[in-house]
């Protein structure tokens, strides 16, 4: 059996994932999409790992090669619904929403509409988001008017709009945890630079060995599996009323090291997956991202 990790490259997470994979003995490899219809049989398993572009519009090439691989018999990880689900944040939104996971209340804004219902600070991100791009605080109505008319002229924001949520005030942290199969296998606390309020390490931020505590590993299972995540990074802030209010999810998330809990995070992660393949295939999660969206 090939364990295929179907990405744009083979560095970082991606890399490592499939070096441990190597040492646990299977035949490891990292496929362009193009290349896993060439390669992959049935019987082999492929983890999707296809990222937002660098556009902020949408996900890398790739999506429909997962699903002609699922028809032919391979099983596939972080398939497409996954994918899609988790890198757009709309559809994010409404899966937690749906499911009661507490989430900031979000808005969608097309070119021309405005947020409704929500008073500043507010938060305002593109649907297709990583890396901290573009995503802006806005202490007031101007600077949420100035903010969207800045942003008017991106083309991810003509092609798919933003989203405005409410701002979460932070306790000068947040925490990522890594969900793999039904376990959480990695954690880090996130602590922004001097004068940030953004905690992404592409924005100077550092990250701190963490042991997290059990209602926060009950809350990263939960929110992977409402969308059926197989490998997912989970972004949560700790709030002032002890508290936790997930962000975001990712599924073709990025972590090293840093993130072991005690063992290797790349070791644990590989037999998580190995022990998700002995589970039923998953169902659709359509539903979950069909709930109504206010």
């Amino acid at each position: 059996m090939v364990l295929a990790f179907i990405a744009h490259g083979a560095t970082g997470t991606t890399g490592a994932l499939a070096r441990s994979a190597a040492f646990a003995g299977f035949e490891a490899v990292v496929l362009q999409p193009e290349e896993a219809l060439g390669r992959l049989e049935p019987g082999d398993v492929a983890l999707g790992r296809l990222d937002v572009l660098p556009s902020l519009d949408g996900v890398e090439p790739g999506l429909g090669v997962l699903g002609e691989l699922e028809t032919r018999g391979v099983r596939v990880l972080n398939p497409p619904s996954v994918l899609l689900a988790a890198h757009d944040k709309l559809l994010t939104a409404r899966a937690l929403a749906g499911a009661g996971i507490p989430h900031p209340v979000t808005r969608f804004v097309a070119r021309k509409s405005s947020p409704l219902g929500l008073d500043p600070p507010l938060v305002v991100k593109p649907r297709f988001g990583s890396w901290g791009r573009d995503v802006a605080l806005c202490r007031d109505g101007p600077e949420l008017e100035r903010t969207l008319a800045r942003l008017a002229g991106r083309a991810w924001f003509r092609s798919q709009g933003a989203l405005v949520q409410e701002f979460v005030p932070t306790l000068g942290y947040d925490l990522r945890l890594i969900v793999a199969g039904s376990e959480v296998v990695g954690a880090v606390e996130r602590v922004p630079a001097s004068g940030e309020w953004r905690s992404n390490v592409a924005l100077g931020g550092r990250r701190r060995p963490v042991d997290p505590p059990e209602h926060a590993r009950q809350l990263a299972l939960a929110a992977a599996g409402v969308l059926d995540a197989d490998l997912v990074g989970v972004d949560m802030l700790p709030t002032r009323d002890g508290g936790l209010v997930v962000l975001e999810l990712n599924a073709a998330v990025d972590f090293t090291g840093e993130y072991s809990l005690g063992r290797d995070v790349f070791a644990d992660a590989i037999a998580a997956l190995t022990a998700r393949l002995y589970t039923p295939a998953r169902e659709a999660v359509q539903d979950a991202i069909a709930v109504p969206f206010a």
